[in-house]
């Protein structure tokens, strides 16, 4: 029986309730913890009172991490996101939470081997020359194994866990209160619209020959390039629940967390132009920016992993985009600046909001290519970007939507943003997105910039020719 099969949708009504009542239970217990710590804070002062607090929050972490990184799926995503968004956390409890993005508890060897097995026609150990059971990273949906090709290739093998599909449908299923808040929150907004694509979007995660072709087109697109490297595919040993492609190697996040800051720049710019020259450049945007999805090799250099969750947009639904940031940041027009979020969906045409307000309340969003020179990425701008995001009392939200077409963009005011600010990235952001708008194309700002308009160039060559 399959993953995505008619039994697991009867099952899933059953599944839902059962995941539902673990995040409620995981929810109980940490309100618990806190009421029975309530005493004590309230008598303690000062820095005990702190260390209290921060005991509480620690022993919260490690229960959610425990418990999420068993249970898989969207709830476990959910958890991702909070250990790198919300800069408040302290640091041991980022450290806890940060479990879920590098590796969590995963599937035995033997249901491994059976899933490679059912989607490539032999055990592991006749499709690869070595095969090696112990995984090297377990994730929300699959794990990941080292393997050597028939032809002598160092691959990375993902393979999905069995149920998974079951249980991210569950989770979707879990959605009915998040549809009640959001009516109640932001009535204007097509919630069932914003719902349905992050259902299309998370359950396209499932078929790894999608995933495949994804991660290809993206190979192809960076090839050559400087500073951004994206593993090959290697098509023949990749199936609906196993996607095989290159081996990488590189540190993980947290080690270059420990870089010195110069590195840790050039890690982030490389970043942000993987970000938004995929975006204008490939008319593509990789939705899950998290710290476990990169590997760094100093330099500047990035290998990009994970491309689950991709989104390609049309010229037609990149131009208002595009349009926005030109209005803003380059024309300095705020009435052609609220038409074009008008024409692509994201305020109602004539709101009666005063267009001074529309632009104070989205102009976070944009404030770090506002203007030219140097800028830190930091934790407090991540998370006031995070909170403008979901400010409710906002006079612009009743009116403010997010089009089902860029739902899966807000992941950079979500994700991409908080990881620059983990690096304490800086750099001349503005100069950077110079180079890469195609309503400016300027000349390269940075090192960086110049060997990525040499790639560019020599990339242009053989279409000219």
């Amino acid at each position: 029986m399959t993953a995505a099969g008619g039994p697991a949708g009867r099952r899933s009504p059953g599944l839902r309730v059962r995941r539902g009542l673990a995040a409620l239970r995981l929810a109980a217990r940490g309100g618990a913890r806190y009421a029975r710590g309530a005493p004590r804070l309230f008598a303690a002062a000062g820095e005990h009172r702190q260390r209290l607090r921060n005991d509480l929050a620690l022993r919260t972490a490690e229960d959610v991490a425990a418990t999420l990184g068993t249970m898989k799926g969207v709830l476990m995503k959910l958890g991702q996101m909070a250990s790198y968004v919300d800069e408040g956390l302290s640091p041991a409890v980022r450290r806890t939470l940060g479990r879920l993005t590098d590796s969590v508890p995963p599937m035995s060897a033997d249901l491994a081997a059976q899933v490679v097995a059912e989607e490539l026609g032999m055990p592991p150990e006749r499709a690869f020359a070595t095969w090696d059971p112990e995984p090297i990273a377990a994730a929300s949906i699959g794990q990941v194994h080292r393997a050597i090709t028939r032809d002598g290739r160092a691959a990375a093998v993902k393979v999905q866990y069995p149920g998974i599909a079951e249980t991210i449908e569950a989770d979707l299923g879990n959605v009915a209160l998040l549809r009640r808040m959001l009516k109640i929150t932001a009535p204007a907004q097509d919630v069932d619209a914003l719902l349905a694509e992050l259902r299309d979007r998370v359950t396209e995660e499932l078929d790894y020959r999608r995933e495949a072709r994804s991660q290809q087109f993206f190979a192809d697109y960076y090839a050559g390039h400087p500073t951004i490297h994206v593993p090959g595919i290697i098509g023949e040993l990749s199936a609906r629940r196993v996607v095989t492609s290159e081996l990488a190697d590189g540190v993980r996040f947290a080690e270059l967390a420990g870089w010195p800051q110069a590195e840790r720049d050039l890690a982030g710019e490389t970043i942000y132009r993987f970000v938004f020259r995929s975006l204008y450049g490939a008319h593509a945007f990789n939705g899950d920016p998290h710290p476990g999805n990169y590997l760094f090799h100093g330099g500047g250099r990035v290998t990009f992993l994970d491309f689950g969750l991709v989104k390609h947009f049309t010229a037609e639904e990149m131009a208002p985009l595009a349009a926005m940031a030109r209005h803003l940041c380059v024309d300095c027009d705020p009435e052609a600046f609220r038409g074009a979020m008008e024409r692509a969906g994201f305020l109602v045409p004539g709101a009666p909001v005063p267009t001074d307000a529309v632009v104070e309340h989205m102009a976070l969003f944009y404030d770090t290519v506002r203007e030219r020179g140097p800028r830190t990425m930091t934790g407090e701008y991540a998370t006031a970007v995070t909170r403008r995001f979901f400010d409710f009392r906002s006079p612009l939200a009743a009116y403010a939507r997010i089009p089902r077409s860029y739902v899966i963009l807000q992941r950079i005011n979500l994700g991409v943003f908080a990881l620059l600010g983990e690096l304490s990235a800086t750099a001349d952001w503005r100069g950077i997105a110079e180079e890469i708008w195609p309503f400016v194309q300027g000349p390269p700002c940075t090192p960086m910039g110049e060997a990525e308009a040499a790639w560019r160039d020599a990339r242009a060559a053989p279409a000219q020719a």
